[in-house]
């Protein structure tokens, strides 16, 4: 016996504190706070007293600093709690004021705060003390801190500490063990499929078919009452609250979810209904209003044991659900970014009522505040509470509350598929004070209806830069082109509903070794071969202007998706309208919808819209005043100087002057500028409206609900092919596939090269064969090397550029620059599209499609 109870002595004590939450070390100087925090907790966790007074005075004795100490140990306590931290403050603690200061962060953040007690004897604490140099004060400062830490004991509570744990003498303090709990919420561990289920009000025979319709299978007792539910596959149904009240049957609701959550099927939220109910149940009292009358009468008819567990599951139902890694939030009326996964009564009463102004609107029904509308946070939020005739998005959130009650719908959301789900009432069981109405206009995710401004998208609150999680990385652009940024998409681009991408820049391939070459195929492909990508595929270079095209079926789907009264768009690499003239545009779109029609692709994909990247040919099309007032003046000034310049070096020759070498020079400079000419006409032809232009896609970017980045180019360039097959203005690409490890398939490719640019071609472009999202030994790949001819270089570094001495200097172009800004473009143009075929709401996409622009504003060599 006495063995037994010696055994269960030495068992340490388990102090239970929240992993994300403050923690206050409090005793008297010299009762070992520091050397306790430096057993449990890792050293960034403890933020000391001493420490910050040595920070802001260079001595950690300093009284006289300790004013500033303890408002630098504010701030840092203040940043991690808002950041989610543990956070452990190092000091005596003993004083109320400076509790309570503590205590106030903690609260502001929405966190828990745990009090952990050293009690040690006085005496201990004053032989610590005398042994240490720098502790210098008297007896009496011992005393006085512990006749606080006495008379503060029992304070703590009603001050707010959550959990106040007391060790007394050097003994329990050794003997004690600290676990870290997780915030009630976070069930992050749980990533479902899950069946999210709206409120319910006591409509027991709709959420049985609904289950049914979701595909669970009902169990029922010897009564034939349902009291749980299963998936075959293994689903959880979530319930977001308000399972009472005003409908047929709550206690029926309550029994088969109770059920299922005993039985590991379900999960619940509590909603308001259920807060109400269980304080009518723990008193005996309340106003039975709302609908609560119809439950204690329909509860009144159950045994004392079922009103006993109902009361316990009511009570035991934390405020919201963190799910899925952190990505889904299951909360009854909502939830702001800043509260998922916070522990407050300011939480709970968010997640219960909303939101509200403290006014009631002409029916006598609070005013809630649009937290929606202003939601910008990355988790999925799914809630109720409010009536409405339709479950629709806004923000990445999304109301389920269809009115079943009221003669509406139960709906549930399945997730992660975001398909909704629902069944008719089957009457009005209540009477609804206000009238279900549709959801407001802005409720409609980046579709008809919504008024779009920057502040909508969320792009106005980047003057300090904008940085974007992609899956390959975050990617950064600082504040200077943000705001550059800024100002292009506010003024010039394209109507923001249509921007769902923005082609990324392309790098050149590597310096070419051929003296008289800036750039070739061969080092495109050693480029590749070197990063581990052993196939590529090559494609011709069109001399047009990056254009990207989104195309709608019909109206309805530019309604539903995009923007109403338009059936599609063209833009450019920077989002502005690609054509000045509407009437052009509205043609353009028109006849490539009639390519993709004729092509079966609407049906084939099984979308209603779809957009392509490609190439608008001729040059001149996009580029008419650049060709006329950049490259014909060259030309123009050339020829009309050059032969004077021949004819007066001539002259002088007769003289007897030796102008040998600069008469061969200008020759030579009259060849170069005919050359140069020759160059940017191949690229223009005439046009009128939109005949004469055609349009050579490489990549089908997206459709309804999907992205084409883990496609091939090969399958790319059959869908091009099957458009350019309809016989409208839709042109092929030439390509060849090359495995970059076999030598002689290099070197027919880059004959191949050789052939097209001796003709007059631009060069081509050099690509990973697997697609955009293709890897190579250090990640993601470089998505294209482009590979120019020597004669289409004249028109980017002049008509001379081939002279040795002024190609020597271009060779050493420092393309590192161009294949970084390249990469990151890229991974922000997956990031677009992947945000997209995922329903993101328009911020979001958005988000990596400023950045692109905003990059594009970053100082880098435009010829490269």
């Amino acid at each position: 016996m006495n063995e037994s109870n010696d055994e269960a002595a030495r068992e340490p004590r388990v102090l239970r504190v929240p992993r994300m939450g403050l923690v206050l070390l409090v005793g008297v100087s010299g009762s070992g706070k520091s050397t306790f925090a430096a057993r449990h907790f890792e050293p960034t966790q403890v933020i000391g007293s001493d420490f910050c007074r040595g920070m802001v005075s260079d001595d950690e004795n300093d009284q006289t600093a300790t004013s500033d100490a303890f408002a630098l140990l504010g701030t840092i306590v203040d940043i991690r709690l808002r950041r989610g931290l543990l956070t452990v403050v190092d000091a005596t603690n003993v004083q109320r004021g400076a509790r309570e200061h503590l205590i106030r962060i903690a609260k502001d953040n929405n966190v828990l705060t745990t009090a952990i007690v050293l009690d040690v004897p006085e005496a201990l604490a004053r032989e610590r003390n005398r042994v240490r140099p720098d502790r210098d004060f008297g007896d009496h400062v011992i005393r006085r801190q512990r006749r606080d830490l006495t008379g503060g004991i029992k304070r703590m509570a009603r001050e707010g500490v959550r959990r106040v744990y007391v060790l007394r003498g050097q003994e329990e303090i050794d003997a004690v063990r600290i676990e870290l709990e997780r915030p009630w919420p976070d069930r992050t561990e749980l990533t479902g499929p899950f069946d999210i289920v709206g409120d319910v009000h006591g409509c027991r025979s709709e959420l049985e078919s609904l289950l049914a319709e979701l595909g669970y299978e009902l169990r029922r007792d010897g009564e034939g009452r349902p009291v749980g539910a299963r998936h075959p596959q293994g689903r959880t149904a979530v319930f977001v609250g308000d399972l009472v009240d005003r409908g047929p049957d709550s206690p029926g609701v309550l029994r088969l979810v109770m059920g299922m959550v005993a039985d590991g099927d379900a999960l619940c939220v509590p909603g308001n209904h259920e807060n109400k109910l269980v304080r009518y149940l723990r008193s005996g009292k309340g106003r039975l209003t709302h609908g609560l009358a119809e439950t204690v009468e329909q509860l009144g008819r159950e045994s004392e044991e079922f009103r006993a567990r109902v009361l316990d599951f009511c009570d035991g139902l934390v405020s919201h659900l963190l799910l899925d890694g952190g990505r889904l939030v299951v909360a009854h009326a909502g939830l702001k970014e800043e509260y998922h996964g916070r522990a407050s009564g300011r939480v709970r009463s968010f997640a219960l009522y909303g939101e509200t102004t403290g006014e009631t609107d002409e029916f006598g029904l609070p005013v809630r505040l649009p937290w929606a509308r202003d939601y910008r946070g990355r988790a999925m939020v799914v809630y109720g509470h409010v009536p409405t005739n339709r479950a629709e998005w806004l923000n990445r959130t999304i109301c389920l509350d269809t009115g079943c009650v009221f003669g509406g719908r139960l709906t549930a959301l399945r997730y992660p598929e975001r398909e909704i789900v629902d069944v008719d009432a089957e009457r009005t069981w209540y009477e609804p004070v206000r009238p279900l109405v549709d959801n407001p206009p802005e409720r409609d995710e980046g579709g008809a209806g919504q008024v779009i401004d920057i502040n909508d998208v969320g792009l106005g609150d980047q003057g300090s830069g904008l940085f974007v999680e992609t899956a390959h990385g975050t990617v950064r652009a600082d504040a200077e082109s943000t705001m550059a940024a800024l100002e292009v998409m506010s003024r010039f681009a394209v109507d923001p509903r249509w921007l769902v991408y923005l082609p990324p820049t392309m790098a050149p391939a590597p310096t070419a070794a051929d003296p008289g070459l800036l750039e070739h195929p061969d080092e495109a492909f050693a480029s590749y071969r070197s990063s581990g990508v052993g196939q590529v595929i090559c494609e011709e270079k069109h001399m047009g202007s990056r254009a990207v095209a989104v195309l709608c079926r019909d109206e309805a789907a530019a309604e539903r998706r995009f923007v109403p009264g338009e059936l599609g768009t063209v833009y450019t690499r920077t989002g502005r309208p690609f054509f000045r003239d509407p009437a052009v545009q509205d043609e353009v779109v028109r006849r490539l919808r009639q390519a993709v029609t004729d092509a079966g692709l609407w049906d084939r994909l099984g979308t209603d819209w779809v957009a392509l990247d490609g190439e608008m040919l001729p040059w001149s099309a996009k580029a008419r005043s650049l060709i006329r007032e950049q490259y014909a003046s060259v030309g123009a000034a050339a020829r009309a100087s050059l032969p004077a310049a021949a004819a007066a070096l001539a002259a002088a020759a007769e003289r007897g002057v030796d102008v040998g070498g600069l008469a061969e020079t200008t020759a030579r400079r009259t060849e170069q500028t005919e050359a140069f000419s020759a160059v940017y006409r191949r690229y223009s032809w005439e046009t009128e409206g939109a005949d004469g232009l055609r349009y050579a896609p490489f990549m089908l970017l997206a459709s309804e609900g999907r992205e084409y980045g883990e496609a091939d180019h090969l399958w790319h360039m059959g869908v091009a092919e099957q458009l350019a097959g309809t016989g409208g203005m839709v042109s092929t690409t030439r390509y060849r596939v090359v495995d970059t490890t076999d030598p002689d398939a290099c070197a027919a490719a880059a004959a191949w090269w050789r052939e097209m640019v001796d003709r007059g071609g631009e060069g081509m472009v050099v690509k990973p064969l697997l697609g955009a999202r293709a890897k190579g030994r250090k990640g993601l790949a470089q998505p294209g090397l482009k590979v120019r001819g020597p004669e289409y270089l004249r028109i980017v570094y002049g008509p001379d550029y081939t002279d040795p001495e002024r190609i020597a200097v271009l060779k050493d172009r420092k393309l590192g620059r161009k294949s970084g800004l390249a990469m990151r473009e890229h991974k922000l143009g997956l990031e677009a599209l992947a945000r997209q075929a995922a329903g993101e709401p328009l911020w979001r996409v958005h988000e990596p499609v400023f950045a692109v622009l905003a990059l594009e504003t970053e100082p880098v060599d435009p010829r490269l």
